[in-house]
């Protein structure tokens, strides 16, 4: 008996999803509805004076409840607000009609200029059902924002007076988005590409395989070098890409290092995967990342830094690299990382790992509190 896929969508649905990102990345109003509940949501971090102003005429004219900030529980305890005592995983508070778009976008991201919220008397409230504040999140980690929005709730009906069909979403949809969008992984390029590692031997035969998710966002890449053998466990990294340091050779991490040495040991070995991720900075984005690294630079380590910006220690999620594998017909991998969420997260994902190889590279004067960090607060293992 073969029992459907409860986080199956289909590719209208998929592109429902991707057009909302596209519209929440503009500063346009996007619908969220579950059973007969909808909430309308613009990104906090994107809201300026006239959006605001059209979410207060919206509540007004849909419900007469006023609007809402959204916001995840990890920014909530940062900004001294505390957990919501109705919300799990959010914070829900009512904006006084006086506030300002500017004072919202300062709520939102902690590297604007300081706000204490105490002076705004904001009151938590829980009139936004949990699963649509958990879809709005989702959304905006998805469209690579900070993970807030102000919010208008209201019923299924009035929304759609105020929001345009194709922006229009189903909570499940949203929430089953990116696991979707994984195993929808299409391949759609490859090309002989001889590469150098880091000690300049290099790999000649490698063969480098661009896969595209459902919604067409941005591919992932299957680095394969030698000829695999899946009757035997293939040596596999998986690598989030890493603008600053894989391109532009960045001293503040290791990952330019574990690139070129993951190529290195796999070129050494005979033959292996690596598999480029899409996913930068632990899945929060460039811009976010640069975020982040604003607020190290106050004195934040990269953990606080990601809570404070409101995502989780890491957003990264592994089906696609299962995915990957599993069209390159991998079942089981050593796997070049030292870090056990990957071990776990693939093995979650029906990818069996025989072996975790280590992958560690000397520290520099400027990644020396990286490194320290990744060992003591994300468990990695050097």
């Amino acid at each position: 008996m073969t029992f459907a896929d409860p986080f199956a969508q289909s590719v209208s649905s998929q592109a429902n999803v991707a057009r909302a990102l596209s519209e929440l990345r503009r500063g346009g109003a996007i619908a969220i509805s579950a059973g007969g509940e909808t909430a309308i949501a613009i990104a906090a971090e994107l809201i300026e004076e006239p959006g605001f102003a059209w979410a207060l005429s919206a509540a007004e004219a849909g419900a007469g409840t006023g609007t809402r900030l959204l916001i995840t529980v990890e920014r909530a305890v940062r900004l001294g607000l505390g957990a919501s005592a109705g919300i799990e995983r959010f914070r829900l508070m009512s904006l006084p009609t006086a506030v300002s778009a500017d004072v919202i976008r300062q709520l939102a991201d902690p590297t604007a200029e300081p706000i204490d919220p105490a002076f705004l008397d904001l009151q938590t409230s829980d009139d936004v059902p949990a699963v649509l504040c958990q879809a709005v999140i989702e959304l905006a980690k998805a469209a690579r924002l900070l993970p807030a929005a102000v919010v208008v709730p209201m019923t299924r009906a009035k929304a759609e007076s105020f929001v345009a069909e194709p922006f229009r979403l189903a909570a499940g949809d949203v929430i089953a988005y990116r696991r979707s969008a994984a195993s929808g992984l299409k391949r759609v390029g490859a090309a002989h590409v001889p590469l150098i590692g880091a000690l300049g031997s290099g790999a000649v035969e490698t063969e480098i395989i661009a896969f595209r998710p459902m919604d067409g966002g941005k591919e992932h890449l299957a680095i394969v070098i030698g000829k695999l053998d899946p009757s035997r466990p293939v040596l596999t990294r998986l690598h989030s890409e890493c603008f600053t340091g894989d391109l532009l050779g960045s001293l503040r991490c290791d990952c330019g290092d574990q690139l070129r040495g993951a190529i290195d040991e796999i070129a050494k070995q005979g033959s292996g995967v690596l598999l480029y991720l899409a996913q930068e900075g632990r899945g929060i984005g460039l811009v976010n990342k640069l975020r982040a690294y604003q607020l190290q630079d106050a004195g934040a380590d990269t953990l606080e830094a990601n809570l404070q910006l409101g995502f989780g220690a890491d957003e990264r999620v592994y089906q696609p690299a299962a995915e990957m594998l599993r069209q390159l017909d991998v079942r089981e991998v050593r796997l070049l990382t030292n870090n056990p969420e990957k071990v776990k997260g693939l093995a979650q994902c029906g990818v069996a790992v025989s072996e975790r190889v280590p992958h560690v590279f000397p520290a520099n004067d400027h990644n020396e509190r990286y490194l320290s960090t990744k060992a003591v607060r994300f468990g990695h293992m050097f």
